[in-house]
């Protein structure tokens, strides 16, 4: 079985927030496969795909923790179905990458993201894949309300096109080694 993560904070008021990014990575991976996020488990809602259209049956799993508390929803979903680190892949919010841009990674740090520092922590493990969606830095304002501020106008089609570019990455990557998914999907200044 293959664990794919979108990493956001659950409750309508935070929906469209640049740190919801993958909530709605999430939610569009599952309308583009047909599916809906029709079972509530370990600590978030997911959805399964399984049958001939993949290798692997699919989970596809929204945390409903909140998200510095991410890592307990992938840490018992993946001890329960026995699913490899190597098998995960997380999709999440990146400051350190442009708006609009994405950037693939098979392995590393949280980079500071507190949501994937809970993963990393949980799972013991670094070697975890990665989509990172581009919000940009805050200019002005503290890292705590700029993620959890709405895009501007400008920035919002940017992220709903940077989030579509996920999903086709987060399905490819499905079928395809995940190296040669990142040298398909990295945006050019991520390479």
């Amino acid at each position: 079985m293959k664990l794919i993560v979108g990493l956001g904070n659950p409750g309508p008021q935070y929906e469209k927030t640049r740190h919801n990014m993958g909530w709605r990575a999430a939610g569009a991976l599952v309308d583009r496969l047909g599916g809906l996020f029709d079972h509530e488990k370990f600590k978030s809602d997911y959805c399964l795909f399984k049958g001939d259209r993949f290798p692997d049956p699919i989970m596809v799993m929204r945390p409903l923790t909140f998200m510095n508390l991410s890592g307990e929803a992938v840490q018992a979903a993946s001890s329960y179905f026995k699913i490899p680190a190597e098998d995960i892949l997380v999709i999440f919010d990146d400051m350190d990458t442009e708006v609009g841009d994405i950037r693939l990674r098979e392995k590393g740090s949280s980079g500071g993201h507190k949501g994937m520092q809970s993963i990393i922590d949980l799972l013991g493990t670094q070697q975890i894949k990665r989509i990172k969606i581009g919000i940009g830095k805050a200019e002005k304002a503290a890292v705590v309300d700029y993620v959890l501020g709405k895009p501007s106008k400008e920035e919002a089609p940017l992220i709903d096109e940077a989030i579509e570019r996920a999903v086709d990455a987060a399905v490819y990557s499905l079928s395809h080694p995940f190296e040669e998914t990142m040298s398909r999907f990295n945006s050019p200044k991520a390479k």
